[in-house]
């Protein structure tokens, strides 16, 4: 373990390091933005969008760097994904903070011929993004990575964070269109979105919100390697954090589509209905039931 450690200290991904220094930078510009400037976008400082993304977009990077640097070897293919992800997230960091600059947002924005045309090359540029993840998942699914538990957590981790990105399609369907003019999706389910909603995230407090599906979903990417981090750590043996690690990615998976499921229903994220909660009640028990099933067996 502590071989595949140092091996991981040098065969970073560079390019994906050298990006994430760069969002991180923009992180700080457009947070200096949100205290400066005083213009709100559909209820919220209008650079929080950007700051939010920056930070996603970095966090996304350097996850990636490491996963990379984990992979036994690295093909024209690993490295032409990785090239996407790049330019697909400068692209789309570039257009938010354009927007962001201009006063107006960024996503389902077809206001006028200028706005439509960026808000269709976000929706190309993303869609290049999942053809990059999804390739990136299926070498980490075929190449055989040494230690068994980073080899799950990876594998778990992309292959939920795809579900994550398809967790925001329900967005920009049509029974999502707010019907205002020149607005062709929203985020909220229920009520219009910029209305009340929780600190820093702006999930809504007053209707459903698929970006917490989707959000939950994309973190999946760090949640599960750093499980089999830990439990490695912990000193738990191959086969039970293989084991572990199938318990927690199928939880992982359902509470994604339990959060947007409840928002698909209008629901806030913390008033629940009684048929939300038995949901909530049944994959706790579950999952509760399985991974002591799992410890109650020998490595």
């Amino acid at each position: 373990m502590t071989i595949a450690i140092a091996q991981n200290r040098v065969r970073w991904h560079r390019p994906l390091v050298g990006l994430t220094a760069v969002m991180a930078g923009l992180a700080l510009v457009t947070a200096v933005g949100i205290v400066v400037d005083p213009r709100v976008v559909t209820g919220a400082p209008v650079w929080l969008k950007p700051f939010k993304f920056a930070v996603s977009f970095s966090v996304y990077a350097l996850t990636l760097a490491w996963m990379l640097s984990v992979l036994p070897r690295r093909s024209r293919l690993v490295e032409w994904a990785a090239a996407a992800v790049i330019g697909v997230s400068v692209i789309e960091q570039a257009i938010i903070m354009v927007q962001a600059g201009r006063g107006t947002t960024s996503h389902y924005n077809e206001t006028s011929g200028f706005n439509a045309a960026l808000w269709r090359a976000m929706g190309a540029s993303i869609l290049v993004l999942f053809v990059a993840h999804l390739l990136l998942g299926v070498v980490a699914l075929v190449q055989r990575i040494p230690d068994r538990g980073n080899a799950y957590g990876i594998r778990l981790g992309l292959g939920l964070s795809l579900v994550g990105m398809l967790a925001a399609v329900p967005m920009v369907t049509p029974m999502q269109h707010p019907g205002i003019e020149g607005i062709t999706g929203a985020h909220s389910v229920g009520v219009p979105d910029g209305g009340p909603g929780l600190p820093v995230t702006g999930w809504s407090t007053t209707g459903g919100d698929l970006r917490i599906g989707h959000f939950v979903g994309l973190h999946a990417l760090q949640a599960l390697p750093l499980l089999a981090l830990f439990l490695a750590r912990r000193g738990v043996g191959e086969r039970t954090r293989v084991r572990l690690l199938l318990v927690a990615g199928g939880a992982y998976g359902v509470l994604v589509l339990l959060l947007t499921w409840q928002a698909l229903r209008g629901q806030p994220l913390l008033q629940p209905d009684g048929a939300t909660l038995i949901a909530w009640g049944a994959l706790a028990a579950t999952t509760a039931a399985a991974t002591a099933a799992v410890l109650r067996t020998k490595a």
